[in-house]
């Protein structure tokens, strides 16, 4: 993610660039290995140039078969994110879909970074990088009250997390960035949440799931 922001056309004036001289940075990224980021999001960025990060996660079982696809994808030039092996997310009301073998509730602290070094390890295979990004799923950045990412952070470039926030450069940690999450925006609106990250100078990260097709539901 870190490597794939999109840097607008600065102003001429000096003092208004700050990332990368520029003036803000937008950042694409697509949560949970959905195929109709295979079908539809990748053939779309492609044909723009555009890169985007795709945080990858095997909780339905069927990334083996995506594989050479998501090769083809990384040596492109776009980012394969780490979203933990298996999606754990804490169960709770409006959580009823969580796989109960899943909840982050019972995971123990040595689980849950055993399964996203894991992850890890099965991402260096298909991309060959020793360093990525992390994504919290479901934006649960805690196992009941205490971080769980805290002793991974040499393990990472940065992490996701889902706010809605416009952070300026001075003040933006890379372990606990914000996104946008995406759901029913029309072009338009998101057109004019870049334009006033624009205006203010700030970083603004788009979160995607379903593309043209599968669930919303999960983060």
């Amino acid at each position: 993610m870190i490597s794939n922001f999109k840097f607008l056309p600065a102003q001429t004036t000096p003092a208004s660039l700050s990332w990368n001289n520029k003036r803000c940075a937008v950042v694409l990224t697509n949560d949970d290995t959905l195929n109709v980021h295979l079908s539809n999001a990748l053939p779309v960025l492609d044909s723009t140039g555009l890169k985007a990060t795709f945080y990858i996660s095997d909780y339905f079982g069927g990334l083996y078969n995506q594989i050479p696809t998501w090769k083809k994808a990384a040596a492109n030039g776009h980012e394969l994110g780490n979203h933990t092996m298996f999606h754990p997310c804490a169960w709770g009301i409006g959580r009823e879909c969580v796989n109960p073998d899943y909840d982050l509730n019972k995971y123990s602290f040595k689980r849950i970074t055993d399964e996203i070094r894991a992850m890890n390890n099965l991402l260096t295979a298909i991309d060959g990088k020793t360093k990525r990004t992390f994504a919290f799923p479901c934006n649960d950045t805690k196992i009941r009250d205490t971080s769980y990412f805290t002793p991974l952070i040499p393990d990472f470039n940065g992490a996701r997390a889902v706010r809605d926030e416009f952070p300026k450069i001075e003040n933006t940690d890379v372990y606990n960035l914000p996104s946008i999450l995406v759901n029913g925006q029309s072009g338009t609106q998101l057109i004019a949440l870049v334009k006033d990250a624009l205006a203010k100078g700030t970083l603004v990260i788009f979160l995607f799931h379903g593309v043209g097709g599968e669930h919303e539901w999960l983060l």
